[in-house]
């Protein structure tokens, strides 16, 4: 049986399914992990940072947590936006999606949500999906 479509072209030469272009390739989920992760890790900090080690130094007088927990968050931020930029340039987000990202990185508690989501992108691909 041929796989070929009446009409169209598989690559070079007009190949069969052995020379399948980029569009009709399955679409790999996997590396919107690491991303996932980052946004987890960042989101848990900046909560940390927001909701413990701000007000124990305004409130307990206490300025070590933040001291502490300042540049946990900082690298935690730098290494989510850099998974963003990485994403992006992977073509595995695309523009709107990685400011959407990047904007979520200053809410606490967004980076949960932006999880959730990439979670879901990673098990199941959309119809409007990029390969």
């Amino acid at each position: 049986m041929d796989h070929r479509q009446e009409g169209g072209s598989h690559g070079p030469g007009g190949a069969g399914p052995e020379a399948a272009t980029v569009e009709t390739l399955p679409f790999d989920r996997r590396p919107l992990q690491p991303l996932r992760m980052a946004a987890v890790t960042e989101a848990t900090t900046l909560l940390l940072l927001v909701g413990i080690a701000v007000p124990l130094k305004h409130l307990g007088d206490w300025p070590g947590a933040v001291r502490v927990l300042g540049p946990v968050h900082g690298f935690a931020f730098l290494a989510y936006v850099w998974m963003v930029l990485r994403s992006l340039s992977a073509g595995l987000v695309s523009r709107d999606e990685a400011m959407r990202l990047a904007v979520a990185a200053f809410v606490p508690g967004a980076g949960f949500l932006t999880a959730r989501s990439l979670g879901g992108r990673a098990s199941q691909p959309g119809p409007g999906d990029r390969p």
